[in-house]
C-alpha cells in the first residue's frame, strides 16, 4: 500500500496566499517580545536560527530551552486562516482518490495543521497528521524525523513512502532511506523522483511508475 507524506505550508496551499509570511512576522514578534529584542535584532536572530538550526524552534530548544514549544506555536499561528485560505473542492477530490494512506507531515504542530486543513476542506481524506510532537520535536530535515513519521504510519515499506513537499532540502534524506520524492513548485533539487509545479499534479507521478505492487 502507498503512504504519502504531505508536507502542509507551501505544498496543500501555495505559497502565494501570503500566510506563511504572515507567520514569519509573528516569529519575528515573538523572539522581540520573547526575548527584549529590537525589530532589528529579533530579525537577526531569525535567520540566524534557520542558517544554524534549520528551523527556529530548533534554535530556541539549543539556545533558549526555557521557553516552551507549545507557548512558540500558539503566538506563531495566531493568525486568521480565513484571510488566506479558503475552502478547495478540487484539492480535496484530490486528495480524496489518491490510493493508499495518506498523511501530513509537518514542521509545524497537529493545532495549526488541523486549523488549515479544515479551511481547505480536506481534512477527512488524511489518515492523520504527523506534526513537530509526533517526532519528537525533530524536524525535518533531520532523517530522525522521517524514521519516525515511517513508524507512526504504521512502517510501511520505504518503497510504498512517497514525500511530497516544496523544499528541496527536505528531500534527500526522504531518498536516502528509500521513500521516493516529489518535488512542488519552481525549486530544483537532484534528489527528486518528480517535480510538479503544483499539488494538483500529483496524480499526474501515478500514470508513470508502476510502484512495485505497492497500489495492489
Amino acid at each position: 500500500m502507498l503512504s504519502f507524506f504531505l508536507d502542509l505550508d507551501g505544498t496543500l496551499y501555495p505559497a502565494e496566499t501570503g500566510l506563511w509570511p504572515e507567520i514569519k512576522r509573528r516569529i519575528t514578534l515573538f523572539l522581540q517580545l520573547r526575548l527584549g529584542l529590537s525589530p532589528r535584532e529579533a530579525e537577526s536572530l531569525h535567520a540566524y536560527f534557520v542558517r544554524r538550526y534549520g528551523t527556529t524552534l530548533r534554535g530556541l530548544q539549543s539556545e533558549y530551552p526555557q521557553i516552551s514549544p507549545h507557548d512558540y506555536f500558539a503566538f506563531a499561528h495566531n493568525v486568521n486562516l480565513e484571510r488566506y485560505l479558503k475552502p478547495d473542492p478540487h484539492l480535496r477530490e484530490l486528495l480524496c482518490s489518491l490510493p493508499g494512506q495518506r498523511w501530513v507531515f509537518t514542521n509545524s504542530d497537529a493545532a495549526y495543521a488541523e486549523r488549515v486543513l479544515s479551511v481547505l476542506g480536506v481534512r477527512e481524506c488524511l489518515h492523520g497528521i504527523i506534526d513537530i510532537f509526533a517526532t519528537g520535536l525533530t524536524p525535518k530535515p533531520h532523517p530522525r524525523a522521517y524514521a519516525l513519521a515511517r513508524e507512526k504510519a504504521g512502517s510501511p515499506s520505504p518503497n510504498c513512502c512517497i514525500l511530497v513537499d516544496d523544499l528541496p532540502q527536505n528531500l534527500p534524506p526522504a531518498k536516502k532511506a528509500g521513500w521516493h520524492t516529489v518535488l512542488v513548485g519552481k525549486a530544483h533539487s537532484d534528489f527528486a523522483d518528480f517535480s510538479i509545479p503544483n499539488i494538483y499534479q500529483i496524480s499526474q507521478i501515478l500514470e508513470e511508475r508502476p510502484w512495485n505492487g505497492c497500489l495492489s
